[in-house]
């Protein structure tokens, strides 16, 4: 088994300039902690690991579906919300209360879609964009159980030090992006899902004309997204040990949006690429003579992206430095003139 992966890894990843890259990020990411000790940066990363998760379950439920999501911090939020009172009223450790609470937020996720199903376009992104306004509301109402605008407090911590804290995080976004790569991935022989999720989102009556049920499809896009944005949301209140009205503010829908154009929609890495870029830039510009006109500087950027790569940065760079085989649609390094694996000629794809 461990020589068949090592193959898998020589043959199916080192020769492919993304892959490889992909790997690298990872490890840097993993050895992080090594180079820089300072808390602060280790903050930073540790909060782009967990919206990395968030960005990723919206471009898995607006990128692979087009059930464009206005509102996806209701997600985040219910999943914060949700472990914080899980904690307050049962005693439960982060370990049972942040996957419940991503449960929860599921089950949100399916209460959303409902009255979404009879709604497309920008009906249904005006319908989400409610939701987390209610749920803020909702939360403000009832402060002896949400505790109001003071929120919830003193919830333990992931884990005893930073460091462990930044671990815990970054395993969790892992296993989290690949599951949902996994799912969204069309060229699955396992599992489905990412191929009927382009199919709706591509013609959604023409997939339905062909046996698929675009209801429950919809739905499970729903509950999937609504997991996932949960778990950061959960990962969020433990981190920071306190979760108030904040998680369901309408900006931090629009900076996942944000972050997903970055890098690069409909692709899973490419949410991770636009978090781990613009996130940390962000916070570095806080305290520094252009702190103050940062918004700004996002805007431009992101005009600038929409302007010159609609595809997204990552996806640009992943068009540069590889070329698919036009005979067995395998990735090869862009310097290639053969393919790797069918010897097929990769000049011409090169010069379309």
């Amino acid at each position: 088994m461990l020589k068949r992966r090592l193959n898998d890894f020589r043959w199916g990843v080192l020769p492919v300039p993304g892959r490889l890259m992909a790997v690298i990020f990872f490890v840097f990411l993993f050895v992080f902690p090594l180079i820089s000790d300072a808390r602060y940066p280790l903050l930073i990363v540790t909060l782009a690991c967990i919206y990395a998760i968030f960005a990723v379950s919206w471009d898995l439920l607006s990128g692979y579906t087009g059930q464009v999501n206005f509102g996806h911090a209701l997600f985040f939020g219910v999943g914060a919300y949700g472990s914080a009172l899980l904690y307050k009223y049962l005693g439960l450790p982060p370990w049972a209360t942040i996957p419940l609470g991503a449960l929860i937020a599921a089950l949100a996720g399916v209460v959303t879609c409902l009255p979404a199903l009879r709604l497309r376009g920008p009906y249904l992104s005006l319908l989400t964009l409610a939701f987390p306004l209610l749920l803020s509301q909702v939360a403000r109402a009832f402060p002896e159980v949400t505790g109001g605008y003071i929120g919830i407090r003193g919830l333990p911590a992931l884990a005893a030090s930073p460091i462990g804290r930044y671990y815990v995080c970054l395993i969790v976004m892992i296993v989290s992006v690949l599951i949902m790569w996994k799912l969204t991935d069309a060229g699955s022989k396992n599992v489905r899902t990412g191929l009927i999720f382009h199919a709706i989102r591509e013609d959604e009556i023409t997939a339905r004309a062909t046996g698929i049920n675009t209801i429950r499809y919809k739905i499970l896009a729903f509950a999937i997204g609504g997991f996932f944005g949960g778990i950061a949301g959960g990962l969020f209140g433990h981190l920071l040990r306190t979760v108030g009205l904040g998680v369901f503010a309408i900006s931090l829908s629009f900076q996942a949006i944000i972050w997903v154009v970055f890098g690069g929609i409909v692709s899973i890495y490419g949410p991770v690429i636009g978090v781990f870029v613009l996130y940390p830039l962000v916070e570095l510009m806080q305290g520094t003579a252009i702190g103050e006109y940062r918004n700004l500087i996002m805007a431009v950027i992101v005009i600038l992206i929409l302007c010159f790569m609609p595809e997204g940065i990552a996806v640009r760079i992943r068009d540069k430095i590889e070329r698919q085989c036009p005979r067995c649609k395998l990735s090869n390094a862009a310097w290639r003139r053969e393919c790797r694996a069918c010897s097929a000629s990769l000049r011409h794809v090169a010069d379309g």
